[in-house]
This record gives C-alpha cells, structure tokens and sequence, in this order.
C-alpha cells in the first residue's frame, strides 16, 4: 500500500513539474525593442548566425538581433519568437491588436560606452528587422516595451546544409530548421571513416565544424536541436561535394 501511494505521489509530482515546465514554454516575457537595416531590412543581410542572404535563405524580414541576454553565443540562432507591443506600458508607440513572428539571425552588441544600452546584459532585448518592428510599433517611437515567447518555426521543405571550409576544417551551415530552429549537438560521418560518427562543435553562429579530412566521401550528418529531437540525414551529399556547395534535405524536425 505504501509502495503505491508513493508511486502515486511521484507520478504526481511528475505531472506537475511537466505542467510547470509546458507553462514556462509559453510563459511571455517583458523586452523592449528596437530596428535597424533599412525600410527593405537590407542592411541586416549577414550577421552573426552566419546566414548571408537573408531572401535568398528564406528568413526574409521577419528577423532580428538577440542582445546577450538572449542570444546565447550563438546558441539561440534560428530560434523564433513571437513578440507584441505592450500597450499597457506604452500606448502612443505601439499598433494595438498585432503580433509579429521574427527568427534570431544577429547578435546585438552591448555599447559599454552606454551604460544604460538598450542591449548591455542582464537586458533582454531585440533589434528588429524595421519591416518586422514596424508591424507592431509606430516608426517615430523608436524603442517600444514588448512581450515576448518562444514558439516553434515553421520552415517550407526540409533542412539545408552548406559545406565550407578547407581540407581537415570542414565548416557546415545548417539553415531552414523548424520546430525549436536552433541546433543543441551535430555529428558527421563519412562514408569511409570507420570510426562512425564524429561529434562536430559549434564554431559560431549556425556554422558547425569538424577537423577530419572528408574530402571524396559522401557525408551523412546527425543533427540534434534543442528540443532533443535528432534526425539521422543519411547519406545527403555524394562524394564528389566541393567546398562552397549546398544541400537540400527532404527531413524536417516536428513542430
């Protein structure tokens, strides 16, 4: 009896630490923001996920930089958040009944020369995309407070690798991931190395990269993101990649 009931109470507790940690996902959280790169969000082209071209990567201009609060050292890149202008705060400057979804593609520096900057830690903070700051905030306002939540990306078609690098630095960009869109651990295994599968390590931003020479192999990688989801891309590029090349995959993570 007392074996059940403890059996009991644990799966209760259980229960509630699950409840607890759901309700801390969808928790909003309180930000302010700003924008930069221009009426057309040229200027936010590159950054310091590493993903270029923005239009041509598929994150468009619902983008924005994470100061380091959020940004993670690069951790964060690809995470999407869903952000609204807080009224309650500030009614002038925000546009009221809107969100906007916007993917973490930067990092916003803190200014030491200010020490008040909008984005010096322990700040939370996004400087947005202008097309995306300007869904939800009036242009004249300039910052506006926000709230803010994680929530899951949703991506058209599967992931995509792009191969850099030079022999024995093979350095991989990994875009388009859905679900949590940002990578937590990634392997690589060439379809010669009898070691199996190698662990690759974060060199910044998206770009994850590995010292073996894998030139003339066909490669697979193992890619898991932060909701411990893992997705197994066997055998995506053929043996006769070359460095500067991309790859397509027809896998996705869950939403």
């Amino acid at each position: 009896m007392a074996g059940a009931f403890a059996g009991a109470a644990l799966a209760l507790a259980l229960g509630c630490a699950l409840a607890v940690a759901a309700a801390g996902q969808s928790e909003w959280l309180r930000a302010h923001a700003t924008f930069y790169g221009g009426a057309d969000a040229s200027g936010t082209m590159g950054g310091a996920c590493g993903y270029g071209n923005l239009y041509a990567q598929g994150y468009g201009t619902r983008t924005a930089a994470l100061s380091t609060a959020l940004f993670g050292g690069g951790a964060a890149c690809g995470q999407c958040y869903k952000l609204v202008c807080d009224r309650k705060t500030d009614a002038t400057w925000c546009k009221p009944g809107v969100s906007v979804t916007v993917t973490a593609t930067n990092f916003c520096p803190p200014n030491w020369d200010i020490p008040a900057g909008w984005c010096n830690p322990p700040r939370a903070h996004f400087d947005m995309a202008q097309p995306a700051w300007e869904k939800i905030g009036v242009y004249r306002g300039g910052v506006i407070p926000v709230i803010y939540r994680r929530v899951s990306c949703v991506k058209k078609g599967g992931v995509r690798f792009a191969i850099n690098g030079h022999a024995y630095f093979n350095l991989v960009l990994v875009t388009n991931v859905a679900g949590p869109g940002s990578i937590r651990a990634m392997d690589v295994r060439g379809s010669q190395a009898a070691a199996g599968w190698m662990a690759m390590a974060r060199n910044w931003g998206a770009n994850w990269h590995s010292l073996t020479y894998l030139n003339g192999q066909g490669l697979s990688f193992r890619v898991t993101v932060t909701d411990g989801q893992t997705i197994v891309f066997a055998n995506l590029v053929p043996h006769t990649w070359r460095f500067g090349q991309s790859f397509s995959s027809n896998l996705q993570f869950k939403i």
